[in-house]
């Protein structure tokens, strides 16, 4: 089984905000599939491909989100080899993505949470740029809305981490860095 987490902010207040990048892709990859609730979490379990895929996206808020995703990990049972975490990445320009694997978490509190709760940090990332505004407050950039501009940046890329979600089963993790983070991204 492989776990796909997008990391965001649960409420209508954070949609569509830089920081809930990971909950917009899952949003798109999956369309209006019903989400199922439980262990703060919304979950949603599928086959792609002949594999079974667990989509989770915690509710525990961004800075608690290692509790949800250690709390499904526990109960399936599923392998950190098998997870895949989605989230922004403030040091990438919006529109551009970046597998990673084995890497800090580089001041972002999801990530340093999921690092606290599992006790490592060798899982793999889909970072997803959201570019960084020096001007205005970390909390306040991170936690405001996508512009029409980058709205049509991140677009640019969607077909590429769908792919990658789908292709997280059929090819290692180095294949799928080297076919992904080549193109331009990094």
């Amino acid at each position: 089984m492989k776990l796909i987490v997008g990391l965001g902010n649960p409420g209508q207040e954070y949609e569509n905000t830089r920081h809930n990048i990971g909950f917009m892709v899952l949003d798109t990859y999956l369309g209006k599939v019903k989400w199922k609730s439980k262990n703060n979490a919304f979950y949603y379990e599928t086959n792609i491909n002949g594999e079974k895929y667990l989509f989770l996206k915690p509710l525990t808020f961004m800075n608690l989100s290692g509790k949800a995703v250690k709390s499904y990990i526990d109960y399936y049972n599923i392998d950190i080899a098998d997870i895949l975490i989605i989230h922004d990445d403030l040091d990438l320009p919006v529109g551009t993505i970046r597998l990673k694997q084995d890497s800090s978490a580089g001041g972002h509190n999801g990530i340093k949470s999921i690092i606290s709760h599992l006790g490592t940090q060798n899982f793999k990332r889909l970072k997803i740029g959201i570019s960084n505004n020096k001007n205005l407050d970390t909390k306040d950039y991170v936690l405001g809305k996508f512009s029409k501009n980058e709205i049509d940046s991140l677009n640019k890329i969607l077909e590429d981490t769908h792919n990658i979600i789908e292709d997280f089963a059929q090819m290692s993790f180095i294949d799928l860095m080297s076919k992904y983070n080549k193109r331009g991204n990094i």
